[in-house]
């Protein structure tokens, strides 16, 4: 039976690896084992595993990892933790495949541990760009340690390949998190509402907005920029904020955000999680989509709806017709916020397409993960293209 290892560590993670986790736990010859770390353990950021084991899965291991600080000198120390924790977890576990989705500081200690334990890593998604994140490194990083890759656009597995990945070892599979939205039901506005215990009404804008981890000392001036701007529609609008990650400066975001709403308690909600299903919901049926998440040009084309997409964090990552960009001042945030939301933008995003669709992702990802050779996949070559 083969041991196939989901590592996961956000909200957002677990609910694009969530459908894929169920196939692989419904199929009698793989055996899947779960090892939850970061924010999925802490208090602060909602205890995330409970949702985990709320939709039937077992964790096998707990990694904790988080310190109290998101300043660099205390992401690198969670860094050191979280390896410690991965050694303890690998060894216990032996598992055949690891599989891990994305760019965090977290996915990259468990791969670091994966390498020196040679277990061969399947890495979901390799090969995209985000300049202004720490993350756009890491996630290169990772796919140096990996040795199976799922790619979300053509795009991005030429640039897989062109990192010295073999390319029948990458497959262009696209975006697991359309597949999710395209597949699962997703709840009424009525029921959102009543599980948030808040009325959006119909005419409500979405809200992520994360630390720009490769400058300095900007998330404040940047966040304080955007709440300035939002406050220019609050009179036809109301505002539904989801919590930024644990990153570097992810706190200074967290304190600005939940003294605004305190201050527009009728008009505005900020949720630490939200969920998959929730968050699907409040995709659906939310007039816009503001912030800097990759969410906002992966899975919000999907839905039709505008995305303004703010500053540097997502630079180089693909977009189609219905994103927005704009810098991250007041003047350039508030002037794309009234574009986004404006007729025109609303015709514009009712024909665009989304460039990270592919139809069968689940499935074409899942048959990799179950059959794939595994006897030899740790050994490598660089491709030289």
């Amino acid at each position: 039976m083969r041991k196939v290892c989901v590592i996961t560590g956000t909200r957002a993670e677990y609910g694009i690896l969530s459908s894929l986790m169920k196939l692989i736990q419904q199929d009698e010859n793989l055996l899947l084992q779960i090892v939850a770390t970061n924010m999925h353990l802490s208090p602060e950021f909602g205890l995330t595993y409970r949702e985990i084991e709320n939709d039937g899965f077992r964790i096998d291991k707990k990694v904790e990892m988080l310190l109290s600080s998101d300043t660099p000198n205390g992401t690198v120390k969670s860094m050191g933790l979280s390896t410690i924790g991965f050694a303890d977890a690998l060894e216990d576990l032996k598992p055949d495949l690891v599989i891990i989705l994305g760019d965090r500081y977290e996915m990259l200690a468990a791969a670091q541990a994966a390498l020196i334990y040679k277990i061969p890593i399947a890495h979901l998604y390799g090969g995209e760009i985000t300049e202004g994140a720490y993350d756009d490194s890491i996630r290169h990083a990772i796919t140096k340690l990996s040795h199976l890759h799922f790619t979300s656009t053509e795009e991005y597995r030429h640039r897989v390949i062109q990192l010295g990945e073999d390319p029948e070892r990458v497959f262009y599979v696209g975006a697991l998190g359309i597949d999710n939205i395209l597949n699962e039901p997703i709840m009424s506005l009525a029921k959102l509402e009543e599980s948030l215990n808040f009325c959006l009404s119909s005419h409500y804008l979405l809200i992520t907005f994360h630390p720009v981890t490769m400058e300095d000392n900007t998330a404040q001036i940047q966040c304080e920029a955007l709440l300035k701007a939002l406050e220019s529609v609050m009179d036809k609008y109301k505002l539904l904020f989801t919590l930024p990650n644990s990153d570097t400066d992810g706190r200074v975001i967290i304190s600005l955000i939940n003294n605004f709403v305190s201050l527009h308690p009728n008009k505005s909600l900020a949720i630490t999680s939200l969920g998959k299903e929730r968050y699907y919901a409040a995709l659906k049926h939310a007039s816009a989509v503001i912030g800097n998440s990759s969410s906002g040009l992966v899975e919000a084309p999907s839905f039709h709806i505008p995305t303004l997409n703010i500053g540097n964090r997502q630079k180089g990552r693909t977009r189609g017709d219905s994103v927005v960009d704009c810098e991250a001042s007041y003047e350039s945030v508030s002037k794309s916020l009234h574009y986004a939301l404006s007729s025109e933008m609303k015709c514009k995003v009712k024909n665009a397409s989304n460039p990270y669709f592919k139809p069968g992702t689940l499935n074409a990802i899942f048959e990799v993960v179950a059959q794939y050779p595994l006897n030899t996949l740790v050994y490598k070559s660089f491709y030289n293209i």
